[in-house]
């Protein structure tokens, strides 16, 4: 009876994991086959991620930067300055800082400028709004026609 028991432990997982030509691995193989037939740069893309351990894109990324030098767009939008690049110069590093702090500054005063305008142009909205609403309300008190 222990040696029921034992082999229905072994063999617990056997209809879960097939062997031969149509498991998993089998139609993997397949497929990257025909991918190399009909697509050959997405197979073998897809053989070199396999290859790297299915490395996450931020890897890669930070692969590319160590080791050629890439720079890659940040997902918000505004430009990366890589920290870690030292031109071995410290004056020229020290000028570098200072106007990109400057830049910086000039970003923050041309963003509150055009908050400031914006504010603006609502305002002359809402007061040419008001004034054709008085005026309308004028016309109407005194009797005058309404035109839609």
């Amino acid at each position: 009876m222990s040696s029921s028991a034992s082999t229905a432990a072994w063999n617990a997982g056997a209809s879960e994991k097939r062997c031969g030509p149509f498991s998993r691995r089998g139609w993997e193989i397949v497929a990257i086959i025909l991918g190399f037939i009909f697509a050959w740069p997405v197979a073998l893309a897809y053989v070199v991620w396999k290859i790297a351990g299915y490395p996450l894109p931020n890897e890669w990324r930070s692969y590319a930067e160590r080791h050629f030098g890439w720079t890659f767009p940040s997902r918000n939008g505004a430009p990366r300055f890589r920290s870690s690049y030292n031109t071995g110069n410290l004056a020229f590093e020290e000028y570098r800082r200072s106007e990109l702090e400057r830049l910086e500054a000039e970003r923050r005063r041309l963003d509150e400028e055009s908050r400031a305008f914006a504010e603006f142009v609502e305002e002359l909205k809402r007061a040419k709004d008001r004034e054709e609403f008085d005026a309308f309300m004028a016309k109407r008190r005194s009797g005058g026609p309404t035109t839609a």
